[in-house]
Order: structure tokens, then sequence, then C-alpha cells
């Protein structure tokens, strides 16, 4: 499989060394201020594209991707507010895009664990759940993008008890029908979330916390694998890769 990875930083490292391992090649390497290489023949070569850029940069990084006729894997958090607006992109483009706010396995399988619990806690209205996350001091957006789609799945599975999420206390302390979301940001930790639902008497918590990029670097290639071993056409993410 060919790739061209779009941003250059500490992922894009990451996910060379694994695609390399796997048996796969680098056909471009595009950093930021060189989005015109998307526009050259080895660009377009690619079977895929791989990227982690940057909220400002993403959506438009998307564009030209789409338009050079490249499927695309991202990572990329923090755009959401142009959800259907990439949507459109896509459908329009007739390719493939697969979009996450986390690639690693261990992370899926935590917002799973985490939305069949809430879909008992609904139950009992007196443990009152909240999500805090931790990052390394260079992530910019907040709360981050694993963090919202984890309160999303923890409101669907709610049936109605949560309404919507907030990073606002004093939202929360006044309607806890809504979900609170705290975040820190920490030197250069990976990545730490975690599911809290408390009562008058205890708590109950579920965490995930990588040790390393590599597990992000590893989903990330496997997705552009599936993608492109049955020329998907389409919005993809992880539960469709995973199967839930």
């Amino acid at each position: 499989m060919k790739i061209a990875l779009i941003g250059y930083g500490k992922m894009g490292h990451a996910v060379e060394k694994i695609a390399l391992e796997r048996g796969h090649s680098i056909v471009c390497h595009i950093d930021q201020g060189e989005e015109a290489l998307m526009d050259t023949p080895e660009f377009r070569s690619a079977d895929v594209a791989i990227e982690f850029t940057t909220p400002a940069t993403a959506v438009d990084n998307y564009r030209r991707c789409l338009a050079a006729g490249v499927p695309l894997v991202s990572g990329t958090t923090g755009w959401l507010s142009r959800r259907a607006e990439v949507e459109k992109m896509v459908a329009d483009s007739g390719l493939a895009m697969f979009w996450t706010s986390n690639f690693s396995i261990g992370v899926s399988l935590f917002q799973e664990i985490c939305r069949r619990a809430e879909n008992v806690m609904k139950d009992y209205p007196e443990y009152t759940p909240c999500l805090s996350e931790i990052h390394h001091v260079h992530k910019l957006d907040h709360p981050s993008g694993t963090a919202v789609t984890t309160a999303e799945n923890l409101i669907k599975a709610s049936e109605g008890r949560l309404t919507a999420w907030t990073e606002d206390p004093a939202e929360y302390n006044a309607d806890h029908s809504r979900l609170l979301v705290n975040h820190e940001r920490i030197g250069e930790v990976p990545g730490t979330h975690t599911v809290i639902w408390t009562s008058a008497v205890d708590t109950i918590s579920l965490e995930h916390r990588a040790f390393s990029r590599e597990g992000f670097a590893f989903g990330a290639v496997r997705a552009a694998e599936w993608l492109v071993a049955a020329d998907r056409k389409g919005m993809f993410s992880m539960p469709d890769l995973l199967g839930f």
C-alpha cells in the first residue's frame, strides 16, 4: 500500500514507523506549509493519505486530498462544527474518509464499555456521571475529540437522563442532566480518559490510559488497510472497523 503522510510531527513519524514495519511504502511527506505537494504526481499516486495536523488546517487538507482523488484517514480533532460540510465533501467526491477522535483500539473498547455501563446506570439516578481527560501541553483543543465522542456515546446510552455535555461546573451543578467534562494539560502525557459515576456513598470508575503514541499509529494504519482492501466509499469510523 502506498501512503501519503499529511502532517509529519510526532504522530506522522509514529505512523511512518508502523507502516514501514507492515510492508507499506511512504510516497509523500507533507508538513505544515507544504500543502502544495498535494497537487503533485507523487501525492496522487498514493492509495491513501493519513492526516494528523491541526484544527485550523484539517478541513482544507481534506478538500485538497479528495480533489486529488486520494481517500484519506484522519485523526485530527477540533473541526467537528464543520462535520456536515466534510460529510458532503466526501459524498461529492465518491471517495472514502475514515475519521475518528482516537485510533487506539483500546480507546474504542473503553468507549463501548462506558456506553454499556451508562445504559445500566441510567436506571440508578443516585449515580451521577462525569468525564475527565488529561493530555500533553501541545494538544490545542479541549475537551479532546475522544472525550467529546465518549460524552456523546454516554448521552445516547442514557436514554434521556443526560441531555448535553458541558465544561462549565456551574451548568453541571445547576442541572445534573448535563454531563460535566473536565480537561487538564500536563507535560508530555499521551492521554488519559476517565468516566466516574458518583453517589453519596461511593464511586464507580472506568479509565483508559495510553502509554505511547504507537497504539494510535497502529490503529491509523489498520484503518487505512481496511479502507483500501475493499475500495470502500463514504464516511467511516472505528465502530465500522471493529464491528460494534
